[in-house]
């Protein structure tokens, strides 16, 4: 999930999964795959940044889980 900003700044999570496309003319409005809509106060850059980040953070969360190097505590 990444976070964005309402235009009356409250802040809500949306799963990035889920958006087809993003317009900015002039405000920044999420189009997902359901069919609603969003209008968030941060820039068409900035939430594409937020999307390439949490990817990179779930493929590093993979990476580390199937290195054999990383061993999991016993459980108790």
């Amino acid at each position: 999930m990444i976070v964005v900003t309402r235009l009356d700044r409250r802040e809500f999570a949306i799963n990035p999964d889920l958006i087809e496309r993003i317009h900015a003319s002039p405000d920044t409005t999420l189009h997902l795959a359901d069919g609603s809509t969003y209008i968030v106060a941060e820039t068409m850059e900035e939430v594409i940044e937020r999307i390439a980040r949490y990817r990179a953070y779930v493929i590093g969360l993979a990476r580390h889980q199937s290195d054999p190097a990383v061993r999991l505590a016993p459980r108790k």
